[in-house]
């Protein structure tokens, strides 16, 4: 590639010197020698085309550059020296545009090389050595330190050890494994450092599996036609007919010289490297990596996309959904149960623990320091902190210090189904409460795939390594076509390569696991902000955005170059053909038919280049500050606690008295009146309007307002409710109707929300 890029330089600076060169000699009056210049200058450019010709012959392939090899070589036997040079210019012009557009397709192994590891730390007569993965054998023991990705394939000899398997299975979430469970290479330690057991060499370990399957994909996949060649078949036996016709009826082979020359197929060699190189660039400004044309072209025309689940069609990372305290103590808040949670986690490494924290610092909570600290990694943590004896982790880890209740135990049968994580919490040897934590869907998501069906889309396909219910459930969100879960990267490879036999398959991933995939389709799209290095260097086209809608964003450029490309490609092919009759009949001699000719490449250039000036596919006249976005979104992170005030009220009240139940409901009908109402009041108020002049339209935020409105109406029905029931303490009609108004409200609060936060990155600065 590179090397080809080069030539295709030199190649151009070469003819153009040669024209050049024989002007300033013709004008100096030496006109010998500035015929013999052009006819130097024109023959490397010869030399090229058959070069060409026969690498696609031994193809048995034909294209559009048989004209200009007639056209160059009739030229130079007819001494018409200046119309070679003039033709050879304007070849080399289209390779060199076409090789730049080449220039971006490479694909090298280089960073997925640079991913694995090139060493490991392995004991050898009992000492401590880091030894090259070449040397590592089966039954050594290896020693893996947190943040190290696993070398070889192995069992660990620890207790315990935190594996994140995201890039191998998809599983946003760490896994826990025990002492004697297998281990695979490619994996990262997500925990503390450990020891294992190699089972296999680097070389025949996981990781290296699917570095060979990419490998094998790659060379298996076969290379784009140029959009040039197929209208060869009926472009170049015309041209030549006309041609033949003109000498054959006037006698003149000059006039067939001309009819070929003004034939040369400049506007299909010129305007689609144009159009795919601005299209390239375009996309760049959209943070869309495009690696070669062939991708662009094969965009286009695709109906059917396949997309991996697990950090590109969800974030990827773990995050707090919700806070139980079903059966629990009723000692503390929801707030104070997380801030004391969280103040525990941060003195652990684990992943989840990461996340409790997160959660914490987004609510703006102060945590604390414990001590008397301890851990058993992968399990939980204990710890003291204001007096109280805390435990957090897992079911088992809390159960041996405090008595765990049924209902927590039936939670965590439901939760499980769908791929949530259960994070328990005990104080003073009393259950005080679970945190609930999952993988949540990108808020571009849903947006993104309705814009994909709108550009054309017709049949959209989840392909991950979880199970079928965590599967299905983000699916039921998306409207997506067919799940193909508990997939293996073989499995992936296998139903890509299936979809491919059929027609133009497009695999969006970010994963290791998705690299082979994403090598085998038609095109491959990888997540490249937060994605593997072997998915991106696998992909054709690489999101550098962290955002899912640019796939959307790309397959619209696609197809505008497209339609671009094929304005200029018959405009200029019209043209040609009404030169072609003109010279036919005498009027446009071969050289200036060559400038005819250039004439009509300027004009196609010209049209190529308006791929520069597509406008994004988004529905937003204007764009919303960063800043404002970061503002809009915190509020919202300062109401979550308001939800989970509501989430605890919905899960107490059906067990309580409306005596009891009164006190609780007079508390939240104020925490929603000091704290929501206002919020929606502002944003109705101050935020909409802005959004309505930024999206367009008369009023585009109407059914959002609707939305203002009928919280209003809800939060009045409780307040009207929890009157009811101070008046009436026994009245457990009055509760029971209270439980149905928080339950509507807690939903279209959580669906509002949601559609806020669309909204705003919809119309957000990118």
């Amino acid at each position: 590639m590179h090397n080809r890029w080069h030539t295709a330089l030199a190649l151009f600076f070469f003819c153009l010197a040669g024209l050049l060169g024989g002007g300033i000699l013709w004008l100096a009056n030496a006109r010998e020698l500035a015929s013999q210049t052009w006819m130097i200058g024109s023959i490397p450019a010869l030399v090229a085309l058959l070069h060409g010709i026969w690498t696609a012959l031994r193809r048995r392939e034909a294209g559009v550059d048989v004209l200009a090899l007639i056209s160059i070589a009739g030229a130079l036997f007819l001494r018409q020296e200046l119309t070679a040079s003039v033709i050879a210019v304007m070849l080399a012009s289209g390779r060199l545009l076409e090789g730049l557009a080449e220039r971006r397709a490479g694909r090298e192994m280089s960073a997925l090389l640079e991913r694995a590891p090139r060493s490991a730390r392995c004991y050898r007569d009992g000492t401590l050595v880091e030894v090259p993965l070449s040397d590592i054998r089966a039954g050594d023991r290896l020693l893996v330190r947190q943040g190290e990705i696993i070398a070889a394939d192995g069992t660990t000899i620890t207790e315990h050890a935190v594996i994140d398997e995201s890039a191998l299975t998809g599983e946003a979430l760490p896994v826990t494994y025990q002492r004697g469970d297998p281990l695979r290479s490619g994996s990262v330690n997500a925990g503390d450092a450990f020891e294992m057991v190699a089972t296999a060499t680097a070389a025949n370990s996981t990781f290296s599996g699917i570095v060979k399957l990419v490998e094998a994909a790659q060379r298996s996949k076969a290379p784009a036609t140029r959009l040039a060649d197929r209208y060869a078949l009926w472009f170049v036996p015309l041209s030549l007919g006309v041609a033949g016709a003109a000498w054959l009826i006037s006698g003149d082979p000059l006039r067939a010289l001309a009819v070929v020359v003004v034939a040369t197929p400049c506007p299909l060699i010129l305007a689609v490297p144009v159009a795919v190189v601005s299209a390239i660039s375009r996309c760049a400004q959209r943070g869309i990596l495009v690696k070669g044309g062939g991708a662009l072209e094969a965009l286009a025309a695709t109906r059917n996309l396949f997309f991996d689940k697990t950090g590109t069609l969800t974030d990827g990372r773990a995050r707090l959904i919700r806070i139980d305290r079903t059966a629990a103590a009723d000692r503390i808040d929801d707030t104070e149960l997380l801030r004391l949670a969280a103040s525990l986690e941060q003195m652990s490494h684990h992943v989840i623990a990461g996340a409790v924290v997160a959660a914490a610092r987004a609510r703006a909570l102060t945590l604390g320091i414990p001590s008397d600290v301890s851990e058993i990694p992968g399990a939980g943590v204990s710890g003291t902190l204001d007096g109280l004896r805390l435990v957090v982790g897992a079911h088992d880890y809390v159960a041996r210090a405090a008595a765990v209740p049924p209902p927590v135990r039936d939670l965590l049968d439901r939760t499980s189904v769908d791929g949530t994580a259960a994070v328990l919490v005990a104080i003073d040897g009393q259950y005080a409460g679970t945190l609930l934590l999952a993988d949540s869907l990108r808020v571009e998501a849903p947006r993104a795939l309705r814009l994909l069906r709108r550009t054309g889309v017709r049949h959209i396909v989840m392909l991950t390594g979880d199970r079928r219910e965590v599967a299905e459930t983000v699916a039921a969100g998306l409207n997506v076509d067919q799940v193909l879960a508990e997939q293996t990267p073989a499995d992936k490879l296998a139903a890509i390569k299936a979809a491919r036999d059929s027609g133009t398959t497009v695999m969006v991933g970010d994963g290791i696991n998705d690299a082979p995939a994403l090598a085998a389709a038609t095109v491959g799209v990888a997540m490249g902000a937060r994605g593997a290095t072997a998915s991106a260097e696998a992909a054709d086209i690489v999101l550098l955005a962290d955002r899912l809608d640019r796939l959307a964003e790309a397959l619209h450029i696609a197809r505008q170059t497209r339609r671009i490309a094929m304005q200029s490609v018959f405009a200029g092919m019209g043209f040609s053909l009404l030169a072609m009759l003109a010279a036919a009949f005498g009027f446009l001699a071969p050289v200036y038919g060559a400038l005819v000719q250039e004439a009509i490449d300027v004009a196609v250039i010209i049209n190529a280049l308006r791929v520069l000036r597509i406008r994004p596919l988004r529905a937003a006249r204007y764009r919303m500050a960063a800043g404002d976005l970061e503002r809009l979104h915190a509020e919202h992170q300062r109401l979550a606690p308001v939800l989970e005030h509501l989430d605890a009220a919905i899960d107490r009240l059906p067990s309580m008295s409306p005596e009891e139940a009164l006190p609780m409901l007079t508390e939240l009908d104020t925490v929603l009146k000091e704290q929501l109402l206002p919020h929606e009041s502002a944003d109705d108020r101050d935020v909409y309007p802005a959004i309505a002049g930024l999206l367009g339209g008369d009023d585009p935020m109407a059914a959002m307002s609707h939305a203002h409105r009928e919280i209003f109406r809800l939060h009045r029905s409780l307040g009207a409710g929890v009157t009811r029931l101070a008046a009436q303490p026994q009245d457990r009609a009055t509760l029971y109707d209270l439980q149905r108004i928080l339950h509507a409200l807690d939903a279209i609060l959580r669906l509002h929300f949601a559609q806020e936060e669309e909204i705003y990155q919809s119309v957000a600065e990118d």
